[in-house]
C-alpha cells in the first residue's frame, strides 16, 4: 500500500459508539479541568495526590480524544454482511492451515475497532496477508498467502458468518 493511512472498517453502529465515547470525553474536558483547579488549590502540589491522579486522568482522556480523532478520521463505515458462506469484511470466518484440520481457528476479518466487543475473538485485518488471500473466499475453498516469515501458507475456509457484536 503505498500511503501510510489505513483505513479502519467499521459498521454504522460501531461509528456511532466510538463517536459518543469521543463526546462523552469531550463534554467532560470542563470536568477534568475544575477538579485540577480545585485540587490545586489545595496547596503543595508535591505531596498532592489527588492533583496528580486528575492531571493524570486528564492526560488519558486526551489521549483516547486524539485515538479516536485518528480512527473516525480514517473510518470507512459499511454494514456488516448478511451473506453467510464467504469470507467479507465483517466476517467471522473458521479456517484451517496447509490441510491440517487441527489448525482450525476463529477469528474476525476486520479490525480492532469493529470486534472490541469480543476480546476473545482474534481479528486480522483486510490488509493483512491472510486477510487479502481470503477475501471474497467462499466455504471449502482454499487460498494461498506469503506469510511474514516468506513462507507459503494455505487456508482453507471452514465457514464464514457475519459478525454480531
Amino acid at each position: 500500500m503505498a500511503n501510510d493511512t489505513q483505513v479502519t472498517w467499521l459498521t454504522q453502529d460501531s461509528y456511532d459508539r466510538l463517536m459518543a465515547e469521543k463526546e462523552a470525553l469531550i463534554a467532560n474536558r470542563p470536568v477534568i479541568a475544575a477538579e485540577i483547579n480545585e485540587r490545586r488549590e489545595e496547596g503543595d502540589l508535591k505531596e498532592n495526590a489527588g492533583y496528580h491522579a486528575a492531571r493524570e486522568q486528564q492526560g488519558q482522556e486526551e489521549a483516547r480524544i486524539r485515538q479516536l480523532d485518528d480512527l473516525l478520521a480514517t473510518a470507512q463505515v459499511g454494514e456488516t454482511p448478511t451473506e453467510s458462506g464467504v469470507a467479507l469484511i465483517g466476517s467471522v470466518v473458521r479456517a484451517y492451515y496447509n490441510g491440517d484440520e487441527s489448525t482450525k481457528e476463529t477469528f474476525l476479518l476486520g479490525t480492532r475497532g469493529e470486534g472490541s466487543g469480543k476480546d476473545d475473538l482474534e481479528i486480522y485485518s483486510p490488509e493483512s496477508p491472510l486477510g487479502q488471500a481470503i477475501l471474497g473466499a467462499k466455504v471449502d475453498e482454499t487460498r494461498e498467502y506469503a506469510a511474514p516469515n516468506g513462507k507459503k501458507v494455505k487456508v482453507t475456509i471452514v465457514t464464514a458468518e457475519p459478525y454480531h457484536s
